[in-house]
């Protein structure tokens, strides 16, 4: 009877620490960008399709600049306008100052009046700050010039990471507005596995626990371990969403596929 009883007991312990949950989940890539653009514009040139491979850098899409050419033509006629406004304040400036310095020569020999001196004295006074105007709306043109050419580098959207194109939702001669996704790149480097689990398998998990891991269309099996819980359960099934790292073995392995993971408790 003892060893009935201590049979059963090492029956029900292994059952125990056997305990295995089976999930479903689903790759998907921790690092995926909507590429979108600063300005407002026509799409002259869309330079990848859904499907591709790229690389950092690389051109996806670029805007007309037809807006930009004409804001950098407005600018350098507000740079011509002020560089004569400078130069007319500038003459007339010198045009003063000899007459004073010839005024003061006058003065001292008493063959002009006191007030006449004053006159061109103020006279200079205020020409030197229309220049000092004069300098500084030249520097703010040309400021302003400077921010307009910043622009030309938005028009041309780039890669900022290697990875592959899932969705284009804009075409050639299209309008790009700002903040609208127009293509969405995913980063293949950074994948992991998305699964659910219920809250009542929670205490059989954590981070950093080893998992086992399956991507049946590859043939893939391989080793995964828990990288994020999600404490934000599903109301509806009252599950919880855990993220899982895994060695992909170097197999094209693609966000949306199938996986498998298998939990030992």
């Amino acid at each position: 009877m003892k060893k009935i009883f201590a049979l059963m007991i090492a029956v029900l312990i292994t059952s125990v620490s056997a305990i295995e949950i089976e999930l479903s989940g689903s790759v998907v890539s921790d690092n995926q960008k909507m590429m979108t653009s600063r300005y407002m514009g026509f799409i002259k040139n869309m330079a990848v399709s859904e499907g591709d491979i790229v690389k950092k850098g690389q051109l996806l899409y670029e805007i007309d600049s037809k807006e930009i050419e004409a804001a950098e033509r407005q600018v350098d006629l507000g740079i011509s306008q002020a560089r004569l406004a400078l130069q007319m304040n500038q003459n007339q400036l010198n045009n003063v100052l000899t007459n004073l310095a010839r005024h003061k020569r006058l003065y001292k020999k008493n063959m002009v009046s006191k007030y006449e001196l004053e006159q061109l004295e103020l006279a200079a006074k205020n020409l030197k700050d229309m220049v000092k105007i004069a300098e500084e709306q030249v520097n703010q043109a040309l400021a302003k010039k400077e921010e307009v050419l910043n622009q030309y580098q938005y028009l041309k959207i780039t890669a900022p990471n290697d990875g592959v194109i899932v969705a284009k939702r804009i075409n050639e001669g299209e309008m790009a507005i700002p903040g609208m996704p127009a293509v969405i790149l995913t980063d293949l480097s950074r994948l992991k596995i998305v699964a659910e689990i219920s809250e009542t398998q929670l205490k059989y998990i954590s981070l950093g626990k080893e998992v086992e891991v399956e991507v049946p269309s590859l043939g893939l099996k391989t080793t995964g371990k828990i990288s994020s819980i999600i404490p934000n359960s599903n109301p509806m099934t009252h599950k919880f969403k855990i993220k899982i790292e895994f060695d992909h073995k170097e197999k094209s392995v693609y966000p949306g596929m199938y996986a498998k993971i298998i939990i030992k408790a």
